[in-house]
């Protein structure tokens, strides 16, 4: 794994939240959170889950995208996948928290409870970090030039 992916990964760890739209649909994306488990997702080019409840537009599920900005907005990442039911149940109890039980008057059991599964297909990552040399050119109004505006990296998940 790159350097740049390792980096993504940490920051949304760290600042889990995503914009997630279908494909398929003209609606506009929502801000999801993302559920991450090291052992059993993104690591391992697994998936994201994400709570939510039956009727969001999201419930269908199928092709998406993912949108991520970490918090200085200095790394930039768009992840394609499918997103899917997930039916099991350990894994719904395993990223169950009091932060998601909140969302749900019925708990654990709540019937609009729908746990969602991206399974991951690519990402494309932009990791800006312009340096001291591309710092002076922005001062001085220069262009920056190619690898001085950060990294960048498209792969396979």
């Amino acid at each position: 794994m790159s350097d740049v992916k390792d980096d993504f990964w940490n920051a949304l760890a760290r600042s889990p939240f995503l914009m997630v739209k279908r494909n398929d649909s003209d609606d506009h994306a929502l801000p999801m959170t993302a559920q991450l488990d090291r052992d059993l997702g993104p690591a391992r080019g697994g998936a994201i889950w994400f709570f939510t409840e039956r009727n969001n537009r999201l419930a269908k599920g199928g092709p998406a995208m993912a949108q991520y900005v970490a918090k200085g907005h200095d790394l930039f990442a768009c992840i394609s996948g499918v997103l899917y039911p997930e039916q099991d149940p350990a894994l719904i109890d395993r990223f169950w928290s009091p932060t998601v039980a909140a969302w749900y008057d019925g708990g654990r059991d709540d019937p609009d409870l729908l746990m969602l599964r991206m399974d991951l297909m690519d990402v494309e990552i932009w990791e800006a970090d312009v340096g001291i040399k591309g710092l002076l050119r922005m001062v001085t109004g220069s262009k920056i030039k190619g690898r001085e505006a950060g990294k960048h990296v498209h792969e396979a998940v």
